[in-house]
This record gives C-alpha cells, structure tokens and sequence, in this order.
C-alpha cells in the first residue's frame, strides 16, 4: 500500500495530538514542565521533561518518533504502555510501525514493520 501525502500528514497531527496529551499531564513530583518537539520538516516528534524533583535534575526525551520511508519510528518510548497500541486504535496500520528501539533481528518477532 502506498502511503499518501495525506496519510502522512494526518500521521504527523496524530502523533503531534498524542503526545500533547501527555505532555499536558501534570507531572507527580516536584516542578516538572512537559513539552512537545517538533523538527522543522515535521518529521521527529519528542516528547521532552524538564525541572526539579526535590533535589533532582529532570531533564530528558520521555518519547521519540519520526516519520521515515511512509513509516513511523518508534526510536524511544517511556511512556508507561507506550503510544503504539493508541496509533493503531488511530488507524496507523502495525506494518507502517517500526519499534525501532528493538534490534532488527528482533523486529521480526514483534508484529510490527522491520524497516
């Protein structure tokens, strides 16, 4: 199946609303703030946490996706279930997901797109 301009654009919105939505959550402990990255050609999305908890340094990607070759790469996922599950339920086909932050020999075993 050939992936449409479209399609990947309503990939992007998808994966720009998902992550949105956890960055709004507010954070347990400590003054945290939550924002979404995306690159200029709008194809990595990221999903970022900065602040204090108590006397900790929060600072990190919580999740990183890019549109690659008409697919989604999951290359990092910390959300607690993840968000692929929520891109199929959006209608992201699992063959046009590739949880990349598994090994390619591993890929094969997982349901979802080598490459």
């Amino acid at each position: 199946m050939a992936t449409t301009d479209n399609t990947l654009d309503s990939w992007r919105k998808t994966l720009e609303t998902l992550l949105q939505y956890y960055a709004d959550l507010p954070y347990r402990y400590g003054d945290v703030s939550a924002y979404v990255v995306v690159s200029r050609d709008r194809n990595h999305f990221m999903l970022m946490r900065e602040g204090w908890e108590n006397s900790r340094r929060v600072h990190g990607c919580v999740v990183h996706a890019e549109i690659r070759n008409d697919k989604i790469w999951i290359h990092y996922d910390g959300i607690e279930d993840g968000i692929t599950e929520e891109l199929v339920a959006t209608g992201v086909p699992k063959d046009h997901i590739v949880l990349a932050f598994h090994p390619p020999q591993v890929r094969e075993h997982t349901g979802y797109a080598l490459a």
